[in-house]
């Protein structure tokens, strides 16, 4: 069944484009919505104070994409917590929003708000709300990176082509994690430690498969960015999806290292240097074998882990 929500993530130029990738999205349309004014142009609302928000009108299939999967991308690509401004542009009409038809909806939106809240310190600031009125934006806005292929877009649409996690990968409780981990896996990935170099199997590991976090099963790398550096540990060129690590100066040991964490489980993985393979992108994730576990190619479908199949 198709469903409909209407999205603002700041411009609705890339917005639209990111969605229109999706499996799953049927059709999209933008325009302006929640304002104060009736059929309002675009000068209106840049200039006018109309109170709209620059806004995506989604019709989904629910069979293929529900609602939960949808919000994933949507977050993918916004910042929750910034008011009236996402990327370069600035205004009221670019602020963040979930606009919904269907009441049953707000539940779900609140709980998917909720669950991103936790993973910043500051308020999160996207609406949830009913929808009030949409006004289709002027023709020449629709589809508009597809008939401008090099125009501004805010964000990085081919984002939309790395799959959002189909379940959400939590953090056990510390008595789980120490009943579960060995204890050099608590070690690395609850304590910041580092397993001995040439220590662990994962170094000269290259078979096919997908390694995720040994912690909550986050996927974090592909065996197709692994490669062999001789540093003693785990090497990858990049991560297997742009949000699945968080990055963070560390000034431990009198030194100055970007240490690299895991998105979900906020794992200890190891740290990231710019002395990689110039060919593939000259970054090095210095990885603890000891904080991931590897799921061979052959049973990953099994694993819950089939929408990763083509990343490895």
């Amino acid at each position: 069944m198709n469903k409909t929500i209407y999205l603002a993530g700041g411009c609705f130029w890339g917005v639209e484009a990111y969605f229109q990738r999706i499996r799953g999205v049927v059709a999209t349309r933008v325009g302006y919505a929640n304002g104060k004014t009736e059929n309002p142009t675009y000068e209106d609302v840049c200039r006018r104070h109309t109170g709209h928000a620059e806004t995506v009108e989604i019709v989904y299939d629910d069979n293929l994409l529900n609602l939960q999967t949808l919000l994933q991308y949507f977050f993918r690509i916004i910042n929750p917590t910034s008011l009236n401004q996402q990327g370069n542009d600035v205004g009221e009409q670019y602020r963040t929003g979930v606009y919904y038809l269907d009441s049953a909806d707000e539940k779900i939106i609140a709980a998917a708000l909720a669950a991103e809240q936790r993973k910043y310190p500051q308020p999160i600031v996207v609406e949830n709300l009913p929808l009030q009125r949409f006004d289709s934006a002027e023709e020449y806005h629709q589809d508009y990176l597809h008939k401008n292929p090099n125009g501004y877009c805010h964000i990085d649409v081919r984002l939309a082509d790395f799959p959002v996690y189909a379940a959400e990968f939590v953090k056990p409780s510390d008595e789980i994690l120490r009943q579960t981990l060995t204890d050099e896996q608590y070690y690395v990935t609850q304590q910041n430690g580092t397993e001995r170099p040439f220590s662990h199997e994962y170094d000269h590991l290259f078979a096919r498969g997908l390694y995720v976090d040994i912690v909550s099963g986050e996927p974090l790398f592909s065996s197709r960015d692994k490669f062999d550096s001789g540093c003693g540990w785990a090497s990858f060129s990049q991560p297997v999806s742009p949000d699945s690590l968080v990055q963070q100066l560390d000034l431990s040991h009198n030194m100055r290292r970007v240490e690299v964490r895991s998105g979900a489980a906020d794992s200890h993985l190891g740290h990231v240097f710019p002395d990689g393979l110039p060919e593939r992108g000259g970054l090095r994730y210095c990885i603890n074998g000891a904080s991931l576990r590897f799921v061979p190619y052959d049973e990953m479908a099994a694993q819950g882990y089939a929408d990763w199949l083509d990343f490895v």
